[in-house]
Parts: C-alpha cells; sequence; structure tokens
C-alpha cells in the first residue's frame, strides 16, 4: 500500500469519566460495542486493521467489498466492526468469528453478517488528514460517506449534552456502550486517551496471570483468577480476583486454562510469590483477612485478557471482588493498565474530607 498513513496505526483512545461534560466544545457519539478497527484502502488492496495491528481480513471476508464498493480508492478510517442481531449489538456473534477455521469463518460470515460503523477518518486521497481538527474531520467523513449503505454507517453525532444525555439512557438497551465525548479541535492523536468515554457501569480489562482451585474441587474446577494490571513502570499489579463463575463454568475453565499452564514460571512476573507465605499484595501470600484459609495459587503465562466489572478502586486494587464479563480476544495484555480506570484526583477529595479525614 502507498497511503498518506501507513499501517499499523495504534487508534486513538479514551479516558473513562463518570458524567457527560456540560462545559467545553465537545462533539458526542454513541459508544459502540464492538471490535475496533481501522480501515486501508489503497485500490485493491485492503486492511481490516485491529486495535492490536492485526490484520482482521481473514474472520470479516464479507465487509472487503463493502469497502472496495463503497469507500474512496485511497482513504485511511476510524471505526468499530459489530454484529446486530434483533435490534441490539452481539458481542459474542463477534468473538466468535476469530476461529481458526476458515470454512466456519464463512459460515458464521452468511449467519451472522458484521458491519462496519464509522467515526473518523486519517487520511483520504493523497492528504494526510490527522493533524486536522476533529470538526474538518468528521466534515470530510460526511462528505466521503454521503451515499454509503448498510453494512456500512457513519455513528450520529451532536454538539448538545442533553441530546447525549438522551442517547445515553436510550441506547443501553440496544448493547451501546454509553457514550463518546471527543473535543472539537482535537487532532487525531495515536494511542493516547485525549477522548472521554462515559459507561454504564464502571468496568476494566485485566490480565489473568493465575488462577485458584475451587475448594470443593482442586483439579477439577477453578475457584477464582487473579486479574493484574501494568502499572506507570511496566510491572504488573495483582489488583484482585474474579470468581463469579456458574459450576458448570468452573469446569470449563480447567480445560480453558490448560494450555497457559504450560511453562507458565518462566519470566511470570510473580515468579518470586509462587512459595511465599508472607502477608501483603502477593497472590499466594496470606493476610490478616484470610483466617487460614488456602491461598495458594496455580500460575498462568499472562497472555489472557478478560473484562471484568467492579464497584471501585481503593488504593491499586479492586475494593471488592470483580465480576466476570467477558473474554477480549481482540486485546493486547499490555493495554491492561491504571490509566483505564476512572480516578478521583487527591484535590477533589480533599474538598470533600478536609484535613485528611
Amino acid at each position: 500500500m502507498t497511503l498518506p498513513v501507513a499501517a499499523p496505526v495504534a487508534p486513538m483512545l479514551a479516558k473513562r469519566v463518570a458524567a457527560i461534560p456540560d462545559q467545553g466544545e465537545w462533539l458526542f457519539e454513541p459508544k459502540w460495542d464492538g471490535f475496533r478497527v481501522l480501515v486501508f484502502r489503497d485500490g485493491e488492496e485492503i486492511l481490516l486493521q485491529s486495535r492490536d495491528g492485526k490484520s482482521l481480513n481473514r474472520y470479516f471476508p464479507e465487509l472487503l467489498d463493502t469497502v472496495r464498493s463503497q469507500l474512496p480508492t485511497q482513504c485511511v478510517l476510524d471505526g468499530e466492526i459489530v454484529i446486530a442481531r434483533r435490534g441490539s449489538l452481539d458481542f459474542d456473534a463477534l468473538q466468535l468469528r476469530v476461529h481458526p477455521a476458515a470454512s466456519r469463518v464463512r459460515l458464521l460470515a452468511e449467519e451472522t453478517p458484521a458491519s462496519i460503523v464509522l467515526f473518523d477518518v486519517l487520511a483520504l486521497g493523497d492528504a494526510n488528514l490527522m493533524q486536522e481538527p476533529l470538526e474538518r474531520r468528521r466534515a470530510l467523513l460526511e462528505e466521503a460517506l454521503a451515499s454509503a449503505e448498510a453494512p456500512l454507517h457513519l455513528t450520529p453525532t451532536t454538539r448538545d449534552a442533553g441530546v447525549a444525555e438522551d442517547w445515553f439512557r436510550r441506547f443501553e438497551g440496544a448493547g451501546l456502550d454509553g457514550v463518546m465525548a471527543k473535543p472539537i479541535a482535537g487532532t487525531y492523536e495515536p494511542d493516547k486517551r485525549t477522548m472521554l468515554k462515559v459507561k454504564h457501569e464502571r468496568d476494566c480489562d485485566c490480565v489473568v496471570a493465575g488462577f485458584r482451585w475451587h475448594k470443593d474441587g482442586e483439579g477439577t474446577a477453578v475457584g477464582s483468577l487473579l486479574l493484574g494490571l501494568f502499572d506507570a513502570h511496566g510491572a504488573l499489579q495483582h489488583v484482585g480476583v474474579c470468581a463469579s463463575f456458574t459450576q458448570v463454568k468452573r469446569r470449563e475453565l480447567v480445560d480453558l486454562l490448560a494450555p497457559y499452564r504450560d511453562r507458565a514460571l518462566e519470566g511470570h512476573p510473580w515468579a518470586g510469590w509462587a512459595e511465599a507465605s508472607v502477608s501483603g499484595r502477593m497472590p499466594g501470600g496470606q493476610s490478616r483477612w484470610s483466617q487460614g484459609k488456602d491461598l495458594s495459587w496455580v500460575p498462568l503465562r499472562p497472555e489472557l485478557v478478560l473484562e471484568v466489572a467492579y464497584e471501585h478502586m481503593q488504593g491499586e486494587r479492586f475494593r471488592h471482588m470483580a465480576q466476570f464479563r467477558r473474554w477480549r480476544t481482540d486485546k493486547l495484555p499490555a493495554s491492561c493498565t491504571y490509566a483505564q480506570l476512572e480516578v478521583v484526583s487527591p484535590q477533589e477529595l480533599m474538598e470533600i474530607f478536609p484535613g485528611g479525614r
């Protein structure tokens, strides 16, 4: 490909906030629940690039002809691949498309065809637009997609915070994640959290770095998963556990996790804790709350990513047990950082509790 913006490009990211901003110049959009995709087209050459820089072409073959027939001959666009079924987005159906068998992918492409929702443009023709303000990029995107038809879609936008609040309430039942807020004058900044996202609940993508056996089924059922987030120094910190599983799921997890147990301690970030018996944050360590419970753990290669729901953070850990939401096969472990989290600044907290009480 010969484009003014070359692949791979790390997509621009968003930081979680508690509410839709009512100050400043923002462009609001629905937040789509799908696979982030950067669409590169140079004539007949097409690349559907995932968030982590890999090609999604083989998993969504039905979208390639759509791109060829509807998008400008040379362009780089940002969007989301989604699957809509019975009036709602279906992320589980989307996950099934990441399958090693081409025959299975072809079958699913016919049974549950995907769509692309586009919301930004990085390049058109020979022009690199990444330094153009969002307002300008949006106008060019609307012009480029003026005649677009399903399964290609242009995301709706508004500058009215009241309309965005209405979207936030009404669109949840359709499977949308919430609302995005993008600075109107903002440029496209790869891998930077310059946008805002408002979601219906707190969630977080975590690395699964180990597990504990269930008390009634050691060797046959998983009790809890040990979760980690990377700190600002690149160290994987233990942030809590996830244990909201049915007995059937606990048994299924044994087989799912088995491949990641192989050579798990070789270079494992928590390898020094494997035989630890001291108190503190170590996954296998005793604490004053454990009351003699067996907290031994089984290490896993830290390669799996899952999404959990949580109530709030206490320091650098989940205050209560996190709740399993879904596996995130579309994300790399390195993306699981504390930067995802909504954080209350110390100054704001001091205004509520003067004197540090």
